[in-house]
């Protein structure tokens, strides 16, 4: 189903270089609110203009590329021209020079070091791991059938944090919860910086300002909490934590060091649950709506796995639950913008981007683009099945939930694993539906969130 889109535009004066159409001057007052309130339907209306738009929102120029030849250029061809952008930016006062922040050099080092503890052969042997949280998970839930709406994004976290704690971390966060909230802080303040465009001053006091202090001095005590437990028991191991200690040894200053390796742990912390915690919220959301998919989900989880414990070899056999969790991406991706900064002057498709550009490529968008996806806001898991012919022809840009090029997603194979075996042991055992009177809205934050949380109402799967 790949096309050609006419690439259409003004030209700047006697230049050859194409510029992007988009809203005149005259709408930044609109797009400010948008970009306020309303950041998916900014990005919405945006892709009505073209495949690539020229947004002014105030002092800045957005240059938004919606097509999947542009995404592999910016994220893949041309990635070394393109650093982290808004959004991102704001989030490094908490985040630090961690792995999702950092670039050159630093990034391809932080890499080198943690890629080690995501190599598949190590992450299909903490199957059980995951498998073990996921039952944890289904006895809580089962434990409260019949009563009152249970949280299910709440529950989500604390599952993905048990599992980054027990697979990256040799690590028990269970003490930690904590966490989920401080990062939703992070998050509100990246963005409330990003829509301030950074013209309010940090020392402000603020209630989200104050919020935002109060959450980064949390993830300095989790973080120093899980270094002290680690050099209490200095056993070398595979994990990312032991890996990230041992590389910070060679640091000659001990104090750099230090916030390196705090650095990149709380990006670990929020990168390693924020993503599939929003995966897994959304699909239980969706097999609500669908209750024909949530049928098929079940059927195939009890001739798959029967009553017995899954094992990692199942997972191949779940082939329905993964288009599920696969479609879910498509339509809410966790990682639902990825934004960056031209270095250098370039075309993007024959577009110019101006040095020193904010582009944006729009995962959200670009899966529901009407030239790529046959009726794009429907939810349709069989389009992943690999002998549908649309999945067979799909440009391979036009789906990126993961992102792409050299920044691909890290944890991509564990964050699928997971939301898989969870939806399949969930779904054996349970119907979860929505509490009455509760509107699920997207929140798109540095994730893809849900407002409010999801309240569903939870009973046997028989009853």
């Amino acid at each position: 189903m790949s096309r050609t889109w006419p690439l259409a535009g003004s030209r700047r004066g006697g230049s050859q270089h194409l510029v992007p159409p988009g809203p005149p001057r005259t709408a930044t007052p609109r797009l400010l609110r948008q970009l306020a309130l309303d950041r998916l339907g900014l990005m919405t209306t945006a892709a009505r203009y073209g495949d690539a738009v020229r947004l002014a929102i105030g002092p800045r120029t957005l240059y938004f590329f919606n097509h999947p030849d542009h995404a592999k250029h910016v994220l893949a061809d041309n990635s070394a021209n393109y650093h982290k952008g808004i959004g991102l930016v704001q989030a490094r006062r908490a985040l630090g020079d961690g792995l999702l922040t950092s670039e050159g050099e630093l990034w391809r080092e932080q890499r080198k070091v943690v890629q080690p503890a995501f190599q598949h052969k190590r992450i299909s042997q903490q199957a059980g791991v995951v498998i073990d949280e996921a039952a944890k998970l289904v006895a809580r839930l089962r434990a409260r059938a019949g009563g009152a709406p249970v949280d299910v994004v709440h529950e989500m976290t604390g599952l993905t944090l048990g599992v980054l704690g027990r697979t990256l971390l040799d690590a028990d966060l269970s003490a930690h919860r904590s966490i989920g909230g401080a990062f939703e802080a992070v998050q509100d303040q990246a963005m409330f910086e990003m829509v301030t465009q950074g013209m309010v001053p940090s020392w402000l006091p603020l209630p989200n300002q104050l919020r935002f202090r109060r959450a980064r001095r949390e993830l300095e005590r989790v973080v120093g909490s899980l270094v002290a437990e680690r050099a209490a028991r200095p056993v070398a191991g595979d994990d990312a934590l032991s890996r990230l200690i041992v590389s910070v040894r060679a640091e000659p200053d001990a104090r750099k060091g230090r916030r390196r390796l705090r650095d990149e742990l709380v990006t670990l912390l929020l990168a390693g649950h924020e993503t599939t915690t929003s995966t897994l919220g959304w699909a239980f959301h969706l097999l609500d709506e669908h209750p024909d998919a949530a049928g098929r989900v079940r059927e195939e989880a009890v001739r798959v796995l029967g009553d017995r414990t899954p094992a990692f070899d199942d997972l191949r056999r779940l082939t329905y639950t993964t288009a599920v969790v696969q479609e879910t991406m498509r339509l809410y991706p966790p990682v639902w913008i990825l934004t960056r900064v031209a270095q250098g002057a370039d075309q993007v498709g024959g577009y110019h981007v101006p040095a020193g550009s904010d582009v944006m490529v729009c995962p959200y968008t670009l899966h529901r683009h009407p030239g790529l996806w046959e009726g794009p806001e429907r939810f349709d898991p069989g389009r992943f099945d690999p002998g549908r012919s649309d999945a067979a022809s799909m440009p391979r840009y036009a789906y990126i939930p993961f992102g792409a090029g050299p920044r691909f997603c890290v944890g991509s194979h564990l964050g699928t694993m997971e939301a898989v075996f969870v939806l399949a042991m969930v779904m054996r055992e349970l119907r979860l539906t929505r509490a009455p009177g509760h509107e699920v809205v997207p929140e798109p934050m540095l994730s893809l969130r849900i407002r409010s949380g999801l309240p569903m109402m939870v009973r046997a799967a028989g009853g």
